[in-house]
């Protein structure tokens, strides 16, 4: 599909000879007269590219009746932040106009060089959003069927091929796997670790495309990519302010750096198992607290949005970090997309925020374990060799190429047609919401329902493609409602709590699948009879997220305790050696170097009699420090000073 320019020019008889003259130089033109034109133009047409704009315009948006300069370009960039912007104008000095802030290019009306402005676009277009350097040369390498003596093993599949056992293998992910599947000794395809030619030039575009400073591939998920951060970040005895519901690799990423952690409660809903943003009164409380205490805090890390779609008000959060002297690393594992859309506006990178990982599997189109590390933050120069070491650390020296070719091309798709994707995403998830909704026993649960009250007036708000059903009208668990979707309908789902299952509608999602999954949820209703709602309400409101005391860092709890095991009963005022997580909800009871207390014993009992999953506690037994190892990492001034909220 070719891409269209958006012109926009206050004078009409002029818009009309502009239109004409450069779409005979190959340039699909949508033409606009005043700012408001074009950002519905904007709004509905995700093929547009390219926007030509004089420095004012009129509006019908302000009481001024018109709008100019930086507040214009960046009220067009929360429309569409992958917009090339150029300006066409009738004033001379480019410089007193916009200083070049946000701009892709200039052109002066009077010069009337049509030729100019085609090229250029052009140009602008394939450096900036066409181009898939890596994946490119990894396909024209691919073709070149060349000799491999080097490894992989399989030789580019000539191992299993024409094996009589496993050609079967070769043949269920077939040759363009096998021939693209090479080693780190091939100069031309660049090196992750250190890269300098097209791994390189992938990376500036994806930085470029998602607002960063900077960005680096991750071959191994955005746990590892948290892990890198925090290691690089802080040093042992400096303190993170995290939230408490952060996805475990924060914690283990903690262990890792030697860093003491501040924990912060989040907002729960009890009636739906539901664990949501960090009252923004408690970030800030917390972070004034823990400096008072003079703890040397070097972080504040809190993941955006949460597994269940609620958003921060993230740009103001940072704000309040950063004039304490704190960074910021926001995980959006399920947010990667946000800068692609408005409806998401603004993500981590656009609020300010100093580091960013991202799932590019999770919500984009790479493979498995792709994921990226973006960086915002301005003294990043300072350590950047110290994050390198790290980011080593962590990598394998044979990354899979296959890997980082899939993160190439899903930045190539969302800055072609993220915008457009999302809004069908977006539409659907509407649709199903509807759907949903007309039936008796189901319902699409709203931001009053996941919010507690603790947050509402916090600005959070919900990503609609991720949708919780309210099941407990039915009669079953959501765990039966999954199973009776997986194995009668062939439908699996994202994850449950007690009374509630959770759908992602992603850039892949059909039309058709919506309506199996309606036609499905439907079905289940019609059999279910006249049961009446389940009560398993009861655990959810028994369950409270505790924060008892922290008595030693994780990293020495860990590493330096060699525990013993002993029955949960008889464990009380001992402190935990292990991380423990009952599924659901997933948020661990317990960390390394935790005080268990009389409460955690009484839900982790409650738990296990409900039949929940629990990791970390086997046959009833539970790992903790012998007396003794609290008495040495004590007499050695491990020992921490908690700070709760």
């Amino acid at each position: 599909m070719q891409y269209k320019v958006l012109l926009i020019n206050p004078n009409m008889s002029g818009l009309l000879d502009e239109e004409k003259e450069l779409a005979a130089r190959g340039l699909k033109i949508v033409a606009a007269s005043n700012f408001d034109e074009a950002l519905e133009y904007l709004k509905k047409d995700g093929t547009i590219h390219a926007l030509l704009t004089e420095w004012e315009l009129i509006t019908e948006q302000r009481k001024a009746r018109k709008i100019s300069g930086r507040e214009m370009i960046n009220e067009f960039l929360k429309i569409r932040y992958d917009i090339n912007i150029f300006l066409y104008t009738n004033e001379r000095n480019a410089q007193k106009v916009l200083n070049g802030e946000n701009l892709n290019g200039y052109f002066y009306k009077g010069d009337r060089d049509f030729d100019d402005i085609a090229v250029k676009i052009k140009a602008e277009f394939i450096n900036s959003k066409f181009r898939a350097p890596f994946f490119e040369k990894l396909v024209e390498y691919s073709k070149k069927a060349s000799d491999a003596w080097h490894t992989p093993g399989h030789a580019s599949g000539y191992s299993v091929k024409n094996s009589p056992w496993m050609s079967d293998y070769f043949n269920f992910f077939g040759q363009n796997l096998f021939t693209s599947d090479i080693s780190v000794s091939v100069p031309m395809l660049d090196s992750l670790l250190h890269p300098k030619g097209v791994i390189k030039d992938a990376q500036e575009l994806a930085a470029r495309a998602f607002g960063a400073r900077r960005t680096f591939f991750s071959t191994n998920g955005t746990s590892t990519s948290n892990k890198i951060l925090l290691q690089t970040l802080i040093k042992p005895g400096e303190s993170v302010i995290l939230d408490r519901n952060c996805h475990k690799s924060v914690h283990y990423g903690i262990i890792i750096s030697g860093a003491e952690p501040i924990y912060l409660m989040p907002s729960v809903n009890n009636k739906y198992g539901i664990f949501g943003p960090v009252p923004k009164a408690r970030i800030i409380e917390t972070m004034d607290k823990a400096i008072e205490m003079s703890k040397k805090v070097k972080v504040l890390f809190l993941t955006n949005c949460t597994y269940d779609g609620l958003i921060y008000d993230i740009a103001d959060i940072v704000k309040e970090a950063h004039k304490r002297g704190i960074k910021v690393i926001v995980d959006e594992a399920w947010f990667g997309y946000a800068r692609f859309h408005y409806e998401f506006y603004p993500c981590a990178m656009a609020s300010g925020a100093d580091y960013a990982t991202q799932s590019t599997h999770k919500t984009m189109s790479a493979f498995s374990q792709a994921s990226m590390i973006h960086v915002n933050d301005p003294d990043f120069e300072q350590i950047e060799d110290f994050f390198m070491e790290n980011l080593n650390m962590h990598t394998s020296t044979s990354p899979q190429y296959p890997m980082i070719a899939s993160l190439d091309a899903a930045r190539k798709q969302m800055a072609l047609e993220g915008f457009t994707l999302l809004s069908r995403s977006l539409e659907m998830s509407e649709s199903l919401t509807k759907a949903v909704n007309s039936l008796k026993k189901f319902r699409v649960l709203e931001l009053k329902d996941l919010i507690s009250d603790e947050i509402k007036n916090d600005r959070v708000r919900l990503d609609k493609t991720k949708l919780t059903i309210d099941v407990s009208q039915t009669g079953m668990t959501a765990r039966e409602i999954e199973h009776i979707l997986s194995n009668k309908y062939n439908i699996q789902i994202e994850k449950t709590t007690f009374n509630t299952i959770s759908i992602l509608i992603t850039i892949g999602a059909t039309q058709s699948k919506i309506n199996r999954l309606y036609f499905a949820l439907e079905n289940i209703e019609k059999n279910s009879g006249n049961s009446a709602a389940q009560s398993k309400g009861k655990i959810l409101n028994h369950f409270k997220l505790t924060l008892s005391p922290m008595r030693f860092r994780p990293r020495y709890a860990f590493f330096y305790c060699t525990g013993e095991k002993i029955m949960l009963k008889d464990a009380k005022e001992r402190v935990s050696t292990a991380m423990i997580v009952p599924y659901p909800p997933g948020i661990p009871l317990l960390v390394p170097g935790q005080l268990i207390t009389a409460e955690i014993i009484e839900i982790l009992d409650f738990y296990r009699d409900y039949g929940v999953e629990i990791h970390g506690l086997n046959n009833g037994e539970i790992s903790v420090m012998k007396s003794e190892e609290e008495e040495e990492l004590t007499r050695r001034g491990i020992n921490i000073k908690d700070v709760l909220f």
